[in-house]
């Protein structure tokens, strides 16, 4: 696997290596003891995965405190455009976003430490998401920043208008309000 550090740090894009045949396909998405070589020692106690159509938009979602999640995120199916909020108060990147495409096809893997937003924008007709976390889910402690806040300025790939949130992410607190309890 080819692990590749992005400007923010603690943010990771993996991209596997593919082994093909007549048969199909194989490959490793996680090897714990390259992963802790790699970037660091993660407890993923939980893996997730989700399906959505085109301009389904998730998050940008966090949770506070001693229950943040890490996170290592990947498509089986179709195609999504990935995207990381720093919200790391005392981070020389806070409120700075990355982005990366991730598909079936090309298989990246994006890697997101603690103290990050995170949301999923579904570039394709439907796609399947996966992804593990390193903390239980909290719904006491979750919180929404709002992807449309003009202090982060994301560039979406499609039209604004075209995005389908969920009632409580169309509620997300802007970059300004929120709070962040480590």
């Amino acid at each position: 696997m080819k692990y590749i550090e992005t400007e923010i740090p603690g943010l990771w894009i993996i991209e596997p290596e593919v082994f093909t045949d007549a048969r199909g396909y194989f490959m490793e998405t996680y090897k714990k003891e390259t992963f802790e070589q790699q970037i660091a020692t993660v407890n993923f106690i939980q893996d997730n995965e989700s399906k959505s159509s085109y301009g389904v938009f998730r998050g940008l979602h966090y949770q506070e405190g001693d229950t943040a999640q890490a996170k290592l995120v990947r498509v089986i199916d179709g195609k999504v455009w990935d995207i990381a909020v720093d919200i790391r108060k005392d981070s020389p990147a806070f409120g700075k976003y990355y982005a990366v495409e991730l598909s079936a096809e090309n298989k990246r893997q994006f890697f997101i430490s603690r103290g990050f937003a995170h949301g999923f924008l579904v570039l394709s007709e439907t796609a399947v998401f996966s992804y593990k976390v390193d903390n239980r889910y909290s719904p006491a402690t979750e919180r929404t920043l709002n992807c449309f806040d003009p202090d982060i300025a994301i560039q979406f790939p499609i039209d604004k208008s075209l995005l389908k949130l969920s009632e409580k992410d169309k509620l997300g607190k802007s970059l300004k309000e929120i709070t962040i309890n480590d």
